[in-house]
């Protein structure tokens, strides 16, 4: 069955190496348990600190969690000290990698050019990349989707370009909402998300599901129903009852009427 819901999570920097691996085990036994997995209509990524890529990847060995990295560089091999290949993350086991978060923009300069370079090496290596989209300032849903399609776009046209076809997410997060204390409204992320997954579709070299990002917690996935693919998780994810939580309303969603006609 193919998955109607996406939930990634990204432990950024906040979890130390053994506290990374003591979540992701009791994140793995929730979901060995969960009801709405065994209905295989979800979903699942982490993404941990690199160091604990293994680690990681070990506790949720199993399950139908996927493992990736939060960044990755756009070269295959070669003399760059202190960076990661997709080649490699590929060997290790990860299926996705994160892409041009605005973090990564805004403390280690990341360019569009970068950010295109990285997705079109997570598509040459069989990563699905998470690409990182959405507005610097607050403006209307309308001024929101051109901005995000225009930031996809570029992300993802060199790729198009080599003929390199792969399933891509894109992660709307909205920077002026990530880590605000009052996020965008639930009426605003779904009019964006809907407006970006019906553009993204047109001529795509494969699925491009959109997902939320902006500060998204426990209750969101609720308010927004079917307007999104999905949830991309941050700090609201780090207690499992939290994570729990979200796979139970992902559960009650999909079981409604209008998702099971």
């Amino acid at each position: 069955m193919k998955p109607q819901l996406t939930l990634g999570v990204s432990l950024k920097m906040y979890f130390g190496y053994q506290q990374t691996l003591e979540w992701s085990r009791q994140i793995a036994d929730i979901v060995r348990r969960h009801p709405v997995i065994r209905e295989g209509q979800v979903e699942l990524f982490v993404f941990p600190s690199l160091p604990a890529i293994a680690g990681t990847l070990e506790a949720f060995r199993g399950t139908s969690v996927s493992v990736g990295a939060q960044n990755m560089f756009w070269e295959d091999a070669g003399a760059y000290t202190g960076e990661v290949s997709g080649t490699m993350l590929r060997e290790m086991g990860c299926g996705y990698v994160e892409i041009g978060h605005a973090e990564r923009r805004r403390y280690f300069s990341e360019t569009d050019k970068q950010i295109a370079d990285k997705t079109t090496a997570a598509l040459r290596n069989a990563l699905i990349p998470v690409i990182c989209i959405g507005e610097a300032q607050r403006c209307t849903a309308a001024q929101a989707i051109e901005q995000a399609v225009d930031q996809a776009q570029q992300a993802l046209a060199p790729a198009e370009k080599q003929g390199l076809h792969g399933d891509a997410i894109l992660a709307y997060e909205p920077q002026w909402a990530i880590g605000a204390k009052e996020p965008a409204s639930a009426d605003f992320i779904g009019e964006v998300c809907e407006g970006l997954a019906a553009r993204l579709a047109e001529n795509a070299h494969g699925a491009r599901r959109v997902i939320y990002g902006g500060s998204a917690g426990p209750g969101l996935l609720t308010q927004l129903g079917s307007r999104t693919g999905g949830l991309f998780l941050g700090r609201f994810s780090h207690q499992p009852a939290a994570y729990k939580a979200i796979l139970d309303e992902a559960f009650t969603l999909l079981l409604s009427p209008a998702n099971r006609s």
